[in-house]
């Protein structure tokens, strides 16, 4: 069996306020030249489909209509998403009937029966080969919140204690249903321990003190463990079955220099053969002008020297100014902008450092409204109780609001 492992889409997704429709679509458009070209059997979506739990029309459009050029295009392709950190469980689940159409299943949330036990069957998909035979059963785990775990008597972390019983429980269940020859899978969003962050657009996942998870949690019968989450393609404690595919697009200026990719999964039965990487072409280059933060005078002459092929707008390059102040420059951004007319180039993002700065405490505070934007619900509170109290929030105020601002996220 072939599989094509992909996760952080971010359909919706803009930079800087810039809308990246077009970047979407060049890449969905690749996917399903792709799927094709490498004869897969099953395409695995690992979370993070849409941007924001409430995506836009146009971001829904464009999924829709991948999924139906897909099952036009390779009628006996399965699809397999879950929900990440990003969507909405419940919206991601509501279009089940239409999924079943195209052969895609999606998996949002954790649900529970009328006894309030969780529903462990539905976690636990069949997929098939081009053939129509199960040749594998993937766990497929969503972006998991406290509430969604099984309710435990720990002393330790109850919420890494969760996650763990519940993957087990899962695989279980496979054990017990799988056929000989049948392969074992994982789908999961989360962060592993030792996993390499994109610190400008990953969401920190802090619940109940547990940020990373060990790589443990994936037991050596799962073949292959496809994630979500981290932007960054890798794998995980040198292990090649468990592995991130990272985004498809750069999702931020820090994203500049990672290799994007999907990643094709060939099984043997019930074992792990390869893992082939399948770069991802860059439809829009993101640039950085200078490449380190330099005086406004230099800066402003590179800008000035700097030569584009003439592209459509949708296609022109998106710009990261970096150029470092003695003093605020109220008249910054007209005078790069003035610089940059006419040339075919989007200006996303000026960068600025200050000369009299301390390198080390440089990052304390935010210098614009871009660094601002990038806080995360948690830092925002800690500055706020540090600015009021004079001192860092207590950790059992710390827990009261990670677990209140995930009961809005799920509300959203």
């Amino acid at each position: 069996m072939r599989l094509l492992h992909t996760s952080d889409w971010h359909l919706g997704q803009s930079l800087h306020h810039y809308d990246r429709s077009h970047e979407h679509q060049c890449f969905l458009d690749w996917l399903l030249d792709t799927l094709e070209s490498e004869a897969i059997d099953a395409l695995l979506i690992a979370g993070d489909i849409f941007d924001n739990a409430n995506p836009s029309a146009q971001a829904q459009r464009l999924f829709y209509r991948f999924l139906a050029a897909a099952k036009q295009r390779l009628p006996r392709l399965d699809i397999l998403l879950i929900a990440g950190n990003h969507d909405s469980p419940a919206r991601l689940e509501a279009p089940a009937p239409l999924f079943e159409v195209f052969d895609a299943r999606a998996i949002g949330q954790v649900t529970r029966d009328a006894e309030g036990r969780i529903e462990l069957e539905r976690l636990l998909v069949p997929l098939r080969n081009r053939e129509r035979e199960i040749a594998a059963w993937c766990l497929a785990v969503p972006f998991l919140r406290p509430g969604d775990l099984p309710r435990l008597e720990t002393q330790g972390d109850a919420y890494l204690a969760g996650i763990e019983r519940l993957y087990h429980q899962v695989l279980d269940l496979a054990l017990e249903r799988r056929e000989p020859g049948q392969a074992i899978l994982a789908l999961g969003h989360c962060h592993l321990s030792g996993g390499t962050i994109s610190a400008d657009s990953e969401r920190r996942l802090i619940i109940g003190g547990a940020e990373a998870l060990p790589v443990e949690i994936f037991d050596p019968a799962i073949a292959y463990t496809a994630l979500g989450h981290l932007h960054r393609a890798q794998n995980i404690g040198g292990l090649e079955r468990v592995r991130y595919a990272g985004s498809p697009l750069p999702l931020s200026f820090a994203e500049v220099q990672y290799q994007h990719q999907v990643v094709r999964v060939d099984l043997a039965a019930e074992s792990l053969v390869a893992t082939t990487p399948l770069p991802v072409p860059r439809w829009v280059d993101l640039l950085r002008v200078p490449g380190q933060h330099a005086p406004l005078d230099e800066v402003l002459d590179a800008l000035l020297a700097l030569e584009l092929p003439e592209t459509p707008l949708i296609a022109q390059p998106y710009l990261e100014v970096r150029v470092r102040l003695e003093a605020p420059e109220p008249g910054l951004r007209a005078r790069i902008e003035s610089v940059l007319e006419g040339k075919p180039v989007r200006l996303a993002r000026i960068d600025p450092t200050y000369g009299r700065q301390n390198p080390a405490t440089a990052a304390e505070g935010p210098q614009s409204l871009d660094d601002l934007g990038r806080l995360q619900p948690e830092d925002l509170f800690r500055k706020l109780h540090h600015g009021r109290h004079g001192a860092e929030p207590a950790t059992r105020l710390l827990e009261a609001f990670r677990e209140l601002w995930l009961h809005q996220e799920d509300e959203a």
